[in-house]
Order: structure tokens, then sequence, then C-alpha cells
């Protein structure tokens, strides 16, 4: 029985971290045309509006899924099916509270923030656009963290891939028909960024509108198992409300953290390059690092996020049942999962990179976004690290310990980054050194107290040296392929595409060899 809960939150866990792969694939793929149609000072505005919609979204109801997940399950798996209800109820209430209050905030305040941005003229058009989106993702996260909970991945995921369809095809003709519109304003860029903001309102609302579907549908089911529920206990929803937010605000402050880095770096950026002569054009730059660097890193970080998802409720059932065995093992599987993905994308964005940014942003300066990739592509599997150990130490009850290493770890990257952009001529790669090395220290600091509260140990050689092995060996792999072909036919697709069935070949083929040998 323990090897099937197992293997459901690892199939769960799967079924997410696709649906996240396939989400990040289209991302990145609807990007390629609006980068086209709104251009590099377009796409600047454009990363700079998300950054600060994310920090809004992340203060006002980022913590809501998880939370609701974990309340959920900790209800679901001693069978207070009333209780369950209640603080799904409650927190549908909490997240319109939250989600209006910052989207009210964001659409006013959008002139002040732009001031805060010298080098970003044009910012609070975007930002206004953005602004109703996240009351309806407040809303969308509680049913997301209601179906988590009890332990199906299914409704986030299917919502997720329609979200992003709807996000895609809307925000390439809002930013056709935006851009036409105002071609001849100084402005254009802004209402190009504007146009693909548009995308993000109305794939929330498609994303929202099926979820509520499904509930309808599975709400018969519900209140059955609320009508025989004998051991739910009697809370007012005062206490209710307490415990949600009480749930809530460390995974808020955590993930603030992180996404505060983000926004501080955009700012730090555009007003400590003007007038050093580092940096040809601000927007332009910020427009790469979006582009060449964070959203290719961002595909395998979405399986991190995922797996975390999946863990979460299922670390809570264990842990409240008193198994700490099962706990531990919980968080070796996600992590070996995680690490079985992150390592070979962070050698295949190392080696790869350039052809890369020059197949899909064409537009782009590929060499400074393949030098990004250099340098930090080892975000990807620091991230994947920091991100499953948190929600591990928030599975077990430590809410505020991920908080206080995020907030360490954020007042080192400020430190660093402001030194680099300060005092060295390394522009933007500041920036994603900066990018690269937060996570890492709190990764640190979460195995620390994983040791010391669970006693908990990574195993090192299956988990890390056999699939760095093998993944060197598949950087060795396809950089000879790459090169040799596009030597040969100076087709950079064609070269691409063999490089990449090198290397789904030489990775899982090593990898197969070694599990057949019982080794991996």
């Amino acid at each position: 029985m323990a090897e099937n809960k197992k293997r459901n939150f690892l199939v769960h866990g799967g079924i997410l971290a696709m649906a996240g792969i396939i989400v990040r694939i289209i991302g990145m793929f609807y990007r390629i045309p609006l980068m086209n149609i709104i251009g590099s000072e377009g796409n600047g505005i454009y990363s700079v509006a998300y950054n600060i919609y994310n920090i809004m979204l992340v203060l006002s109801s980022y913590g809501l899924p998880m939370a609701v997940s974990k309340l959920i399950s900790a209800r679901f798996i001693t069978k207070q099916y009333k209780n369950a209800a209640q603080v799904f109820r409650c927190s549908l209430t909490v997240s319109i509270c939250t989600g209006g209050a910052a989207a009210l905030i964001l659409f006013f305040g959008a002139g002040v923030i732009e001031k805060l941005y010298r080098g970003v003229p044009g910012l609070a058009i975007p930002l206004r656009v953005l602004a109703p989106t996240i009351f309806l993702v407040a809303i969308m996260g509680v049913m997301r963290g209601f179906y988590q909970g009890q332990g199906t991945m299914i409704p986030t995921a299917v919502s997720q891939l329609v979200e992003q369809i709807m996000n895609a095809v809307v925000s390439i003709l809002a930013a056709y028909l935006l851009t036409s519109a105002y071609k001849n304003s100084v402005e254009t860029a802004a209402y190009g960024a504007a146009g693909g903001t548009m995308g993000t309102a109305f794939g929330a609302l498609s994303g929202l509108i099926l979820l509520v579907v499904i509930y309808i549908l599975y709400r018969p089911t519900f209140r059955r198992m609320i009508k025989k529920d004998k051991v739910s206990s009697v809370h007012s929803d005062k206490d209710v409300y307490k415990t949600i937010i009480i749930t809530m605000i460390p995974i808020i402050l955590g993930q603030t953290l992180y996404q505060i880095s983000a926004v501080i770096d955009d700012a730090m950026f555009s007003n400590i390059m003007v007038g050093r002569n580092i940096s040809s054009n601000i927007k332009a730059d910020l427009g790469n690092f979006s582009s060449s660097y964070s959203l290719l890193i961002g595909i395998p970080q979405g399986v991190a996020s995922a797996m975390s998802a999946s863990m979460l409720p299922s670390i809570v059932a264990s842990y409240t049942q008193g198994d700490n065995a099962s706990v531990k093992d919980k968080i070796a599987q996600t992590i070996k999962t995680n690490m079985f993905i992150a390592i070979p994308s962070f050698v295949g964005l190392v080696t790869l990179g350039k052809p890369i940014i020059q197949l899909l942003f064409s537009r782009y300066n590929s060499t400074q976004g393949a030098m990004m990739l250099k340098i930090g592509a080892i975000a990807v599997v620091f991230y994947t690290l920091a991100t499953v150990t948190s929600s591990a130490l928030q599975g077990i009850d430590k809410m505020n310990v991920p908080v206080k290493h995020s907030l360490i770890s954020l007042v080192v990257h400020i430190v660093l980054v402001y030194f680099m952009l300060r005092w060295s001529r390394l522009g933007i790669y500041g920036i994603v050194i900066g990018n690269a090395s937060f996570p890492i220290l709190i990764f640190i600091l979460n195995l620390k107290s994983l040791k010391e509260y669970i006693d908990y140990d990574l195993e090192y050689i299956r988990t890390f040296l056999i699939p760095l092995c093998c993944s060197v060996i598949m950087g060795i792999a396809v950089s000879l392929t790459y090169k040799l072909l596009y030597s040969a036919c100076h087709i950079n697709i064609v070269a691409l595409m063999c490089a990449f069935v090198v290397a789904g070949v030489t990775y899982f083929g090593t990898i197969f060899l070694l599990k057949k040998k019982g080794k991996y």
C-alpha cells in the first residue's frame, strides 16, 4: 500500500510536470512571434511589468494553492470532509479579498511604480492591463489547491494547458493589433507590451472557468462525503481564517523574497546603468535576459514546481500519520526525479545555448544570450533543489524556516548584485550571476534544517553523480555533433535537431545501461 501511494504521488507529479513543461514550451514558442511584434524595447517593458505583476501575485495569492493543498490534505487523510469544505469556503473568501486588493493597488499605483524605473518609460500601461489578472489567479489558486490536497493534479494540469493556449492566442493577436494601432506613437513599445500582457488575463479567465466547471461536476460527490462525515469537529470561521492566513503567510514570504529579487535586480540595473556607458540599451538587455536566459531555464525549473506541488500533500499525509521514513523517502524520490531532468538540462543549455537562441530569438544578441546561459544555467539545478527542500520543510510544519533562509539569501544577493553593477563592468551578466547564486544558499540552509528536524541525508551517487556523468557524456556528444553537421551543411535547425536526437540517445542510453547493471 505504501509503495502504491509513493507511485501515485510520483505519477501525479509527473502529470503536472509534463503539463508544466508543455505550458512553458508553449510560452517559449508564442513569445517568439510576440517578441518579433513588440521588438526588444517592448519585450524589455513586458519583462519588467511581468516581474512586478509576479511580486503582486505572490503577495496576494501565491501561498493559497499550497496552503489550501496542505490544509485540505490533512483533513482528507483523517476523513474530516466538513472541515475540508469549511477550509475551501473560507479560502475563497480570502482569495477574493487579497486578490481584489492587490488588483486595485496595481491598477491605481501603476503610474507611481513607473516613476521608480527611470530607464523603462511606458511601464504603467501593461501594469494596468495585468491588474485584473491578479484577482482571477487568486481564486484559481484556491480551486487548484482544493484538488491538489485530494492528491489529484489532473485538474491543475488541464487548466494550466487551457490557460496557456488562450494566453498565447490572445497575446499575439492583441500585441499585433495594439502595435498597429499605435504604430507612430512614442509609446508603441508600451502598447505592444500591454497587448502581450492582455493574453495573461484571458488565459487566467479561461483556466478559472474550467476549474469551476470541474467543481460543479464534482460537487454532488463531495456533498455525499460531507454528509457521511462523523469525525469533524466544529470550528468557527474566525479560527479557520486564522489557520489559512498562518499557513499561507510563510509560503508567501518565502516566494516573495525570491520574486522580489528579480524586481530589485530590474530596478538596480535600470537605474545604475544610466550614465555608466556599459549597457547601450537598458531595455534591450533586460529583454534579452528575460528571453534568452529566463525563458529557457524556466522550462526545466517548471518540473521542480510541479513535483513539489505533488509532493506536499503526500508529505503532509505521511507526517500527519507519524511516518518519518516515508517522508524522507518521498523527499529523496522527488529530488532524484528532478535531478534526472535538471542536470542534463543544465548541460544542454550550456553546450547548445547559442544555436537554440539563434533559432528561437533571431532578433536578439545570441552571443550575449549564450554567455548568459554559460554563466547562469546552473541555476536550473539549484533552483530545483531549493524549491523541493522548501516544500519539504513546509510539509513537516516548519513553515517559517524557508522564509528565514530566503531572507538571508536575499540580503546576500542584493549586496552581491549591487557590487557587481556599481563597481564592475559586468553589466547584465551581474544580474545573471546574482540569479544563479540566489538559490544556492537557500538549498544549503534548507538541507541543514532537514538534517536537524528529520535526520534527512542526501544520496549523492544516484541522485547527482550518475546523472552528471551521463550528462557530461551527452554534452560532449551533442557539441561535436552540432559542430560537425553545421560545418558540413551550415543549416542551424538541421544541426540542432540532430544534436537533440544524439542528446536523447546518449543520455537515456547511458542511464538505461547503468540501470540494467543495477547501478542506478
